[in-house]
């Protein structure tokens, strides 16, 4: 059995926390939960707890009637797996994949104008990411203390990180000569 990747990190995740779940109830928790972040196709969801399930870290589980919907429980192994992840190191290198970025880097072969229109969109993209990490926040479960906790920390970085996106989009809107950003 190879190493499972993040995504499938994220699977056992959300199934440990959640207990047994279709792939359906998996693309609904991935979209309340770890998706500002770190999406997972759809299609993915269908094909990691099959593979999972094939390497012992997950059981499947058919409905005997109805739809045959595939329910997946985590396994001891699952458990063990997912906890020696938690406790390793932050993983390789960090992989930022944002076109504006991208297209920032190359600015000074287009035009001018280009680079005001690129940082108005981008602060508003992060100006609506940014409210939808406070509202994330604010909707918290303050009972829910085991998993408040995790979450709370999570939104904070979200709303500290599109904060200075936001921030640093609309200087560059603003002073696109300023070469002291």
């Amino acid at each position: 059995m190879e190493e499972p990747g993040v995504q499938a990190y994220a699977v056992l995740g959300l199934i440990a926390r959640h207990g047994p779940m279709t792939p359906y109830e998996l693309k609904a928790r991935v979209e309340e939960s770890v998706e500002p972040f770190w999406p997972i196709p759809h299609a993915q969801l269908y094909r990691i707890p099959a593979r999972l399930a094939a390497d012992g870290l997950l059981r499947e589980e058919t409905e005997e009637g109805g739809r045959r919907r595939r329910v997946f429980h985590l396994t001891a192994a699952g458990r063990d797996t997912l906890r020696r992840w938690l406790a390793g190191s932050g993983g390789p290198r960090i992989e930022t994949r944002d076109p504006a970025q991208l297209k920032l880097f190359f600015a000074d072969l287009g035009d001018p104008g280009d680079v005001v229109a690129l940082a108005r969109e981008q602060a508003a993209l992060h100006r609506r990411w940014l409210a939808d990490y406070r509202e994330r926040r604010a909707a918290l479960d303050p009972s829910d203390e085991v998993r408040l906790t995790s979450r709370a920390r999570i939104l904070k970085l979200g709303i500290m990180h599109e904060q200075a996106y936001a921030e640093f989009w609309e200087h560059l809107a603003e002073h696109p000569d300023d070469l002291d950003l």
